[in-house]
């Protein structure tokens, strides 16, 4: 059975920084395109970050250029987000999502792509 399971959410201080860890079981990283969503109060969830195999990664906000890297360690089967300086306008529920996208893999930040979804990890940021 094809699962994640987000984890690393908390209460920071703006400026402050957070690791968000996605376990995937149930399947291979590399045959799959996984993702980062938030959601915020009032709007609709918005990607944020993906990674696949054979691609570079890629990142869907302005406001988190420079701040969030995504990266995946196979051997662990995780795929990381890790969110530097960040603001009170990242303050959101966090998703991380699995999909087959091809061959050959591709990135998507858009929801309606993805099969797979985590319950979320919620992030908090106080400034």
């Amino acid at each position: 059975e094809v699962q994640v399971v987000e984890s690393g959410g908390a209460l920071v201080q703006a400026g402050g920084s957070l690791t968000l860890s996605c376990a995937a079981s149930g399947f291979i990283l590399d045959d799959y395109t996984i993702g980062w969503f938030r959601r915020t109060p009032g709007k609709e969830r918005e990607g944020v970050s993906c990674i696949c195999d054979r691609e570079a990664p890629e990142y869907y906000l302005d406001s988190i250029q420079g701040r969030f890297t995504i990266s995946k360690d196979n051997a662990k089967n995780t795929v990381y987000l890790q969110m530097n300086n960040l603001k009170p306008e990242d303050t959101a529920v966090y998703y991380c999502a699995a999909t087959r996208i091809g061959p050959p893999p591709r990135c998507s930040g858009s929801v309606y792509e993805y099969r797979y979804w985590g319950q979320g990890t919620q992030v908090t940021v106080q400034g």
